[in-house]
């Protein structure tokens, strides 16, 4: 399981993630009832499911970080691609929501447009600055605790600044060349940018909780490891599945066979700690065959 100071740093990193979600939603919820813009409308729609999925984040970090227990030995962390998926789901629906209202709009010569842009620039430039400083945090966290949840969050957030600065382009248009019809266009280009990072979050979510396998570099690496290690003349059955932050590894190693049982242990021991050294998020189980078993013909697996 990770440190406790892992723990604590991811843990602290989604509090602040929660707090400048909550901070960002009233700013431009306040901003959109003084411009109406439909631009700072879908900053604000992409907020308040940064809000969601923060908390939905801080939730899978705490539950994730509990230990192996009778109902679950593997831990817990598959609940952070539970939250990813469901978070994925409400990021779809607002992006639909908001490619609809752009396109009535545009549809509509009606509708009222935006208004005191000046003010609406100036929340979401106050926005942008705030999401920055997140950002930056949750990167120092990652690094050091290599967390999927803070790691896709940050992501999400550094992805938040282009419609934020798709907003002031369409505030800044509508009050210098009255291109008003600006704000729907801008609008639409932020709905397909969420819903790109949906489906993006979507399908790393489903892959895990459906036990893809880790990344190719991954499951290379650890051949590598194997195919070179003092003791061990051959391997097979490498396998491996992805949940949360941790990745699974199963391995079959081949040993002589003369050698004592203590002796064969030592050379899994200390393989399963170089792997572990190399991929520190890994849960590594290791079985030992002697040179040359030949599979039992009752072992289908």
């Amino acid at each position: 399981m990770p440190h406790r100071h892992d723990t604590k740093l991811n843990i602290s990193a989604g509090l602040l993630s929660v707090a400048v979600a909550l901070i960002l939603v009233l700013l431009k919820l306040w901003a959109l009832g003084q411009t109406g813009s439909l631009a700072v409308a879908a900053t604000l729609a992409d907020s308040a499911m940064d809000l969601m999925m923060s908390l939905g984040g801080l939730v899978a970090i705490a539950y994730a970080a509990k230990p192996a227990d009778d109902d679950h030995n593997f831990g817990h962390t598959s609940a952070e691609d539970l939250a990813a998926l469901g978070q994925s789901i409400f990021i779809l629906i607002s992006a639909g929501v908001i490619a609809t209202a752009a396109i009535l709009r545009l549809l509509d010569d009606t509708v009222t447009l935006p208004e005191q842009e000046g003010l609406g620039i100036t929340i979401i430039l106050v926005s942008i600055a705030i999401t920055i400083g997140l950002v930056l945090w949750q990167r120092h966290v990652a690094r050091q605790t290599d967390n999927k949840v803070v790691k896709a969050d940050s992501l999400h957030y550094l992805g938040d600044l282009i419609p934020n600065v798709g907003a002031i382009l369409a505030l800044w248009a509508s009050a210098t060349f009255e291109l008003h019809q600006i704000d729907s266009v801008v609008a639409l280009g932020a709905a397909a940018i969420l819903a790109v990072g949906a489906l993006r979050i979507g399908k790393s979510a489903w892959d895990a909780l459906m036990d893809r396998q880790a990344d190719p570099e991954m499951i290379k690496g650890i051949q590598q490891i194997a195919n070179t290690f003092d003791g061990v003349h051959g391997y097979h059955d490498l396998k491996t599945r992805v949940a949360g932050s941790r990745v699974f590894v199963n391995l079959h190693i081949e040993l002589d066979g003369t050698q004592t049982l203590d002796e064969a242990h030592a050379i899994g021991a200390a393989l399963r700690r170089a792997i572990i050294a190399t991929y520190p998020r890994a849960d590594v189980l290791i079985h030992k065959d002697p040179v040359g078993v030949k599979r039992h013909p009752d072992d289908h697996r």
